[in-house]
């Protein structure tokens, strides 16, 4: 009885700040639209400033995250988890990237879908424990793999404003978005960027796929490893294509979001089918 009272008290403290780090987030995400739409703030806050509000939600999300994924029976990556733990880590590298670099406006978009990762991972706890989670061949393979995702996700949301940026001044319409955000080119080489050090991850994760993985084409896992082969063809043909022709602007940003939506199908649409769907 007592047992199961302090767990209830852990539960409810664990909640507690998981609300915390969602409004945080939000908060976060809300300043950082108001600052780009250039309208005064109730309170005097600096770049910097809001930034620390992101990452003061990152390390509450990290907080309540570690326990749903590290249990006493493995590591558990169900889908409401790993999408969570994708959330966060993203969240993590852009606002860390932000301190150098004119990435912080994706945030914006971006720090709301990390609290929705939370809220739904408290929603609906899911238990899909790895069977061989103390391998840590497998965790370096899932860690690579989360780190390209996650990166990739940054770099898909960098294509969508650099579209949004390039169709206004297409249409001579230099609005309030056009003068916050860094010169076309910046914002063309950080999409590279981000690509370049995404696609390098995803060739990390797939080699470690093949040489740890018993079966990396097993019947569970041939969707995802098409598919994923599919995203990495589709990267390194932008990225041989921006070397080898210059091809940047509207080229680069289809290329982009063509090889995420497959890398996407086929990591949460592969789990979505298995776990949600079938059960498994």
């Amino acid at each position: 009885m007592i047992i199961k009272h302090l767990r209830r008290g852990r539960n409810m403290h664990t909640h507690i700040i998981g609300i915390v780090a969602i409004a945080l987030y939000l908060t976060c995400s809300l300043l950082l639209a108001l600052r780009l739409a250039r309208r005064d703030l109730p309170i005097p806050l600096n770049r910097g400033g809001i930034i620390g509000i992101g990452l003061g939600a990152v390390v509450l999300h990290g907080w309540v995250l570690y326990p749903f994924l590290a249990t006493a029976s493995g590591l558990s990556l169900g889908f409401f988890n790993a999408a969570s733990l994708i959330g966060w880590l993203t969240a993590l590298l852009l606002l860390t990237s932000s301190l150098q670099r004119p990435l912080e406006n994706l945030g914006i978009a971006l720090l709301p879908m990390a609290a929705l990762t939370l809220a739904l991972m408290f929603a609906y706890p899911s238990h899909h424990v790895l069977k061989d989670g103390s391998s840590w061949q497998l965790d370096l393979h899932i860690l690579l793999s989360i780190l390209a995702y996650s990166l990739l996700v940054i770099a898909a949301l960098q294509a969508i404003l650099l579209s949004i940026q390039d169709h206004q001044l297409r249409n001579r319409h230099p609005g309030g978005l056009i003068r916050a955000l860094p010169p076309l080119q910046t914002m063309e080489s950080l999409l590279i960027q981000l690509i370049g050090i995404g696609f390098t991850l995803l060739s990390m994760a797939l080699l470690t796929g093949f040489f740890f993985l018993e079966d990396i084409f097993a019947q569970h896992l041939v969707h995802k490893t098409v598919l994923s082969l599919v995203a990495w063809l589709v990267f390194a043909t932008l990225l041989w294509g921006h070397w080898r022709f210059g091809w940047r602007g509207r080229t680069a940003i289809r290329w982009t979001l063509g090889g995420f939506v497959f890398l996407m199908l086929a990591y949460f649409g592969s789990k979505l089918v298995l776990e949600l769907m079938l059960g498994r």
